[in-house]
């Protein structure tokens, strides 16, 4: 059948190796297991066993498995991977030079002790660090040489498949040491990190003013100082009446009103100042015409506008008080620019409120629509993105993103900017949990296929354990020391750490399974923060190692 029908023996090897790895995924010892590294164990057991595809379905399913991963893991991040940069990138990037310098330290010490020549370690550093761009780059490079490197052109790749299933297994060992020395409860280290990227920003109160400042009499809400911090007033109840109404823009105040008001609290205490003392009416609780309701932002045309261009208040005489993004309540300042999937309170007039809801979008089956259209255009970018060239210096070969970190980074910018023309860079999260989960699991049966083919006849000989132990090395050292430094030195969240781990290996199984672990996307943040500039370096290392010692 293989032979006869390759594409219908592909599909059901992968199947299979999928079924047997997420099984054995799902097995746990006290709480602790393999996670999504088991479709890589299973991979190579069915590869061992002659289960084998061939060679150009094998490639496209990896790669593209890797790209549906990336791409997704991209899109996810896009929104706050900029302000996460800004805020810890230089800290993050530091430290994952250093676990490529140290790597390259150890691949070169091996050399020194005979547990592998210069080429060999050249493939096991790739191979350790999950990192085939650089294996690229090193067959690329001896291939313009002559002699004996040119003659050993076809170690690197085999000791490249020697040392990868240790390298996967190697950082989740780590992690998992990590979490057990510092007795880390990993979804409470979430938690943790999602109250420390909300602590920037201040969450929202309201309060019930009595106007009694002279100085206001008969002057509209938007001429009143105090307001260009933020606060927002959604009611009023008039000196004299019962009922609240709507306040907006151009309500008047008058002595005697009371105000509902919306802001953070100390912008909230500086207005109180310039208003007056607050009331003890609750205006939420008043009778009258007024409601409150949650909008949610779909229509593409509004992508993008501030609050202040939409000019809710004049068209529909509602106010906008406040927009949850993210799990975050941000003021409805005029110049904040609305999003897609963005919730808009707004207080008004049911008739008002249903025109607001009709001009926003408010189509919530919208949020659970995939648009495919933007989808396979941004892999196409990434994809092309990743193949262009990046000149260095003195470099011989040119430096390329690849097929991981062209759609990484694509996708990234992409969902920052949200929409472009007619293209909402928008994945609901369950198509984007399923994709990402599809993609990793079919990278790995591969890698685990092709790895089964010699890894064992390779492995259970006197060279091949050196490789196993060397590469094992390469990988565990430098992550651990830098694990360890994170945490006790620089007292850094444990999600953070995962992603910077498997970030500075470029391994997206590491970062699925630190994904799982913290049941969280946490860890792509600082996987994505690292992933360039490690990827560079890696490439680049190979370079000068192949220069300073292959001469």
């Amino acid at each position: 059948m293989s032979s006869a029908q390759p594409v219908a023996w592909a599909v059901l090897v992968l199947m299979l190796v999928a079924v047997a790895g997420l099984v054995l995924a799902s097995f746990k010892v006290k709480g602790v297991g393999i996670g999504i590294a088991g479709v890589l164990f299973a991979g190579i057991i069915a590869g061992h066993l002659g289960m084998h595809i061939e060679k150009e379905i094998l490639e496209f399913v990896r790669e593209f498995g890797l790209i549906l991963f990336v791409f997704t893991i991209g899109l996810q991040l896009g929104p706050g991977f900029f302000a996460s940069l800004r805020k810890s990138g230089l800290k993050l990037n530091i430290m994952a030079a250093a676990v490529v310098f140290m790597g390259a330290g150890i691949a070169v010490a091996l050399t020194y002790f005979n547990i592998a020549d210069i080429i060999s370690a050249l493939g096991l550093f790739s191979g350790a660090t999950t990192n085939t761009p650089s294996l690229g780059a090193t067959q690329t490079m001896l291939k313009t040489m002559t002699g004996e490197y040119a003659d050993k052109a076809s170690l690197p790749s085999l000791a490249y498949a020697v040392a990868y299933p240790g390298g996967v297994f190697g950082i989740i060992t780590v992690l998992l040491f990590l979490r057990g020395v510092f007795r880390i409860n990993p979804e409470k280290e979430a938690e943790l990190f999602r109250a420390e990227q909300r602590r920037g920003v201040e969450p929202l109160e309201r309060i019930n003013l009595v106007v009694e400042n002279s100085n206001l009499e008969n002057l509209p809400i938007a001429k009143v100082p105090g307001r260009d911090n933020g606060v927002v007033v959604s009611r009023i109840k008039r000196v004299g009446m019962s009922e609240v109404e709507t306040a907006t823009e151009h309500t008047a105040l008058h002595l005697g009103d009371v105000i509902l008001a919306v802001g953070t609290r100390k912008a909230l205490e500086q207005f109180r100042v310039v208003i007056g003392r607050e009331s003890e009416l609750n205006l939420v609780k008043v009778p009258g015409p007024v409601a409150s309701r949650r909008i949610v932002v779909t229509r593409k045309d509004v992508l993008g506008k501030t609050i202040g261009e939409l000019d809710l208040d004049d068209l529909y005489g509602v106010a906008v008080t406040r927009v949850a993004r993210a799990d975050i309540e941000l003021a409805a300042v005029p110049e904040l620019k609305l999003q897609f999937g963005d919730s808009v309170q707004v207080v008004g007039n049911e008739k008002a409120m249903a025109k607001v809801a009709e001009a926003l979008g408010n189509c919530v089956h919208a949020l659970n629509e995939t648009n495919f259209i933007p989808i396979f255009i941004g892999i196409a970018l990434g994809v092309l993105v990743g193949t262009l060239p990046i000149a260095i210096p003195n470099m011989p070969v040119p430096v390329r993103l690849g097929i991981a970190g062209g759609p990484l980074i694509l996708a990234i910018l992409l969902s920052r900017i949200g929409r472009l023309g007619p293209m909402l860079w928008y994945m609901p999260a369950s198509a984007n949990m399923a994709f990402r989960e599809l993609g990793i699991v079919l990278f790995l049966a591969c890698v685990g296929l092709k790895a089964g083919e010699k890894f064992f006849s390779t492995v259970l000989t006197s060279e091949g354990l050196h490789w196993l132990a060397g590469g094992f090395a390469i990988t565990v050292i430098p992550i651990l020391l830098v694990g360890l430094v994170a945490r006790v030195v620089f007292k850094m969240n444990f999600t953070v750490i995962s992603g910077l781990l498997a970030g500075s290996m470029t391994d997206p199984p590491a970062l699925a399974f630190a994904n799982a672990v913290c049941r969280s996307d946490a860890p792509s943040v600082a996987y994505a923060t690292v992933y360039p500039l490690t990827m560079l370096l890696r490439i680049v290392a190979v370079q000068i190692l192949i220069l300073i010692f292959c001469r």
